[in-house]
C-alpha cells in the first residue's frame, strides 16, 4: 500500500513537472498585480486537481463511450509521456508545452495543459481500471501533489532567485530522465498486454 502511494505520488509529480513549470507560471503571472497572484495559484491547482480526479473516477466509462482498450491507452499515454520528457531533457525555446499568451490565466495554460496536461490525464486514466482501494491510494498522492503544488507555485518566484536558473534547469532534466525510464516501462507493459491479448 505504501509503496503504491509512493509510485503514484512520484509518476504524478514527474508527470505534472511542477519545478519545470515555475518558469511558466512565473510568466503567466507576472502581468498580475502581487497580491492577486496566490488567489490565482490557488484556483488554477485546484481545478487541475478537480480535473484529475474526475479523470480518474470516471475514466473506464470514458473509455467505453469510446471503444477504446486499456492497452491503448496504456501504449499512447506512454508516447506521450517519452515525448514530454525528451523535451524536459532537450529544452525547446516555446518550453515544454509550448508558447502562451498574455493576460491573466484562467484555466489555460496553467491548470491546462501546464498541470492537467496529456500525460497526465492518460496516467490518471489507467488508474480508473483499479480496484476502490488502490483508487483511494492514488486519491491520498494526488492530493499529496497537490501540497506540492501549492508550496511550489506560491513560493514559486523566492524558488527561483534561490536556486537559480542553472539549478532549476538541471533539476528539470533530472526530472526528464526519471519520467524517459517511467514511459519506457510502461509502453513495455503495454506492449506485453497487446502480446498477451494476441
Amino acid at each position: 500500500m505504501t509503496q503504491n502511494f509512493f509510485q503514484t505520488f512520484i509518476l504524478l509529480l514527474l508527470v505534472t513537472d511542477p519545478f519545470g513549470n515555475v518558469p511558466l507560471f512565473a510568466s503567466a503571472l507576472n502581468p498580475v498585480p502581487l497580491a492577486r497572484r496566490p488567489r490565482i495559484v490557488i484556483r488554477e491547482c485546484m481545478i487541475a486537481f478537480v480535473l484529475l480526479l474526475v479523470f480518474m473516477f470516471f475514466g473506464r466509462h470514458f473509455l467505453t463511450a469510446l471503444q477504446l482498450s486499456e492497452v491503448s491507452l496504456r501504449i499512447g499515454g506512454a508516447v506521450i509521456l517519452l515525448l514530454i520528457a525528451i523535451r524536459m531533457i532537450f529544452p525547446h525555446p516555446d518550453g515544454v508545452l509550448g508558447k502562451t499568451e498574455g493576460g491573466e490565466p484562467f484555466i489555460v495554460p496553467l491548470a491546462i495543459p501546464a498541470l492537467a496536461g496529456p500525460s497526465a490525464l492518460a496516467t490518471v486514466l489507467l488508474f480508473s481500471r483499479e480496484s476502490t482501494g488502490e483508487i483511494l491510494v492514488h486519491v491520498a498522492a494526488l492530493t499529496a501533489v497537490l501540497a506540492v503544488w501549492l508550496a511550489v507555485f506560491l513560493g514559486a518566484e523566492r524558488l527561483q532567485k534561490v536556486l537559480g536558473p542553472q539549478v532549476m534547469t538541471a533539476f528539470e532534466r533530472l526530472m526528464g530522465l526519471i519520467l524517459t525510464a517511467m514511459s519506457v516501462e510502461m509502453l513495455l507493459g503495454g506492449i506485453r498486454e497487446f502480446v498477451k491479448s494476441l
